[in-house]
């Protein structure tokens, strides 16, 4: 419809309004074919494949008088005009032609016509007001703009989406690096296409491609995704006055008001979809006004997550150590702990086969750094502390991270991202990293950092955990402390799990513990 008027205001072509002025509008819905078809059916079967199955209107009902009315305006039309194009919806066309041809009488009443009024809609009600996602209505109109081709946007346009809405994601929580990587959303948009297909669809609606997005990317992504849906770039703050638009209601400056779609389409339905939102400002300030400075503690399940990751890093530095102690030896009688390829295919002009011998590794590990973010920024991490243990299934943590007051989600909830930090267990009471004059000589956070876990750790190697290998000063004050570093790549493990691992809750006492999973999202 708008698509028609536009282009007859390009050409300058007269424009005629037809429909019935009615007090109390009735809409009718019907079950569609999806629309994506018309990229490849022409409009002619896509017709043919609905006209048959469409019910025959009441011929008391309000319908019935609107096609009759339409149907004797283009007589009148005709007598002026020799070419009319008629726009109007698949539910009323062949009935209408019907009434055209049959030259039916129209009815003698009609409803009052008011004058028109132009109002902005308020930009969160765009969902109710576009044919389609605010977002890609944006890149229609984008196309159209620079006059491009837009037969592929339909699909090309969920994909902008998605890539949109990560970028939002990235920059919401100013992420170095992150795990939906091309690969994980080649996952999400083969589940949206799964979804959609369950659907009886060709193209996915909202609900689908955040529920995609939920079941693939977590919570926080799909409150993204559908904040990146809703947004109109076109859209810019009006000093008119708004109105806001519900599915039936409009609220005006004079007033509410019912409001009714005549173009409604396909019956729409509500469908509920878990999640937890961001809070909004306002609650945001008021929860910051009531944190108690004095009181903090963590939140049970995310130490249970670390206590996990942490001993699956420590068995996996004691089989590094177990490695950088193995003896490959020439084949004899036995083949011991398997064939050494490397030795082997060294030999191979040889023909000699090689072995190797893994003696059982000496030692343990009850220290492990994590180096999320090197090289640290003081001004992003200012908040430098040391939790103690529990229970002795935790360990002593020490860490640097974001100001957790910064980002206050819920009623004494807290969430913090961490820079870096290191574990000690068997859990044990160690003076303040932070405020401890042994470690003044630090020229970095994570070099007092490295200093404290090498310092306190009992055994003789500690396990780094980095996205880069430790540079000589690292290892030199390692050394001073007696130690050695074992260097685990942190690509070697998920991103996804780490992005979980990293991210934190802070509680303003043990008691909200009770209610704190109703507003922490799972990543």
């Amino acid at each position: 419809m708008i698509a028609a008027i536009r282009e007859a205001i390009s050409e300058d072509i007269p424009r005629a309004y037809i429909d019935l002025a009615v007090e109390s509008f009735e809409q009718d819905t019907a079950i569609y074919p999806d629309p994506f078809a018309l990229k490849t059916v022409s409009l002619e079967k896509f017709d043919a494949a609905i006209v048959p199955g469409l019910p025959r209107p009441d011929p008391e009902s309000q319908r019935a008088d609107r096609i009759r009315w339409m149907a004797q305006q283009l007589h009148l039309l005709a007598l002026e005009y020799e070419n009319i194009l008629f726009v109007c919806s698949v539910l009323d066309w062949p009935w209408i032609r019907d009434a055209y041809q049959q030259r039916v009488s129209p009815p003698t009443e009609k409803g009052p016509i008011w004058s028109v009024e132009t109002y902005y809609v308020a930009q969160n009600c765009l969902f109710f007001v576009t044919g389609e996602l605010p977002f890609i209505t944006h890149l229609y109109e984008h196309r159209r703009a620079e006059m491009l081709p837009d037969e592929t946007l339909a699909i090309d346009g969920i994909k902008s989406l998605i890539l949109e809405a990560r970028a939002d994601w990235v920059r919401k929580h100013d992420l170095a690096s992150h795990w939906l990587t091309p690969q994980t959303l080649s996952l999400v948009l083969k589940y949206i296409r799964n979804l959609t297909l369950l659907d009886s669809r060709m193209s996915p609606d909202l609900y689908t491609i955040a529920l995609a997005a939920k079941q693939v990317g977590g919570d926080d992504f799909a409150a993204t995704v559908i904040e990146t849906a809703r947004r109109y770039t076109p859209q810019i703050a009006s000093p008119h006055l708004e109105v806001s638009l519900r599915f039936d209601i409009g609220i005006f400056p004079t007033g509410d008001a019912d409001t009714k779609n005549r173009l409604l389409g396909s019956r729409l339905e509500w469908r509920e979809l878990p999640l937890r939102p961001s809070p909004p400002e306002e609650k945001k300030q008021k929860w910051s006004t009531q944190w108690d400075p004095y009181r903090q503690c963590s939140y049970p399940p995310e130490d249970d997550r670390i206590e996990s990751f942490n001993a699956h890093v420590r068995e996996q530095a004691r089989i590094l150590i177990g490695e950088d102690l193995a003896k490959s030896e020439k084949f004899s009688s036995s083949l011991k702990d398997g064939i050494d390829i490397r030795e082997t295919l060294r030999n191979w002009h040889t023909g000699d086969l090689y072995v190797k011998e893994l003696p059982p590794s000496k030692g343990s590990i009850d220290s492990v750094i994590f180096m999320y973010d090197t090289p640290a920024d003081p001004q992003k991490y200012p908040w430098h502390t040391t939790w103690y243990a529990e229970h002795d299934e935790e360990s002593t943590l020490c860490f640097y991270a974001t100001n957790f007051s910064d980002n206050i989600i819920g009623p004494g909830i807290a969430e913090a991202t961490y820079g870096a930090c290191f574990l000690l267990f068997p859990p044990r009471f160690i003076p303040d990293v932070w405020t401890d004059p042994r470690f003044n000589d630090a020229q970095a956070l994570e070099e007092r950092l490295i200093m404290g876990a090498t310092f306190h750790a009992k055994e003789k190697r500690v396990a780094l955990v980095s996205p880069v290998a430790p540079s000589a000063r690292w290892r030199q004050i390692a050394k001073r402390s007696g130690k050695r570093l074992v260097y685990i790549p942190m690509n070697r493990f998920s991103l996804q799990t780490l992005d979980r691992l990293r991210r934190f809750h802070v509680l303003n006492d043990h008691e909200v513990r009770s209610y704190a999973a109703k507003y922490i999202r799972d990543i």
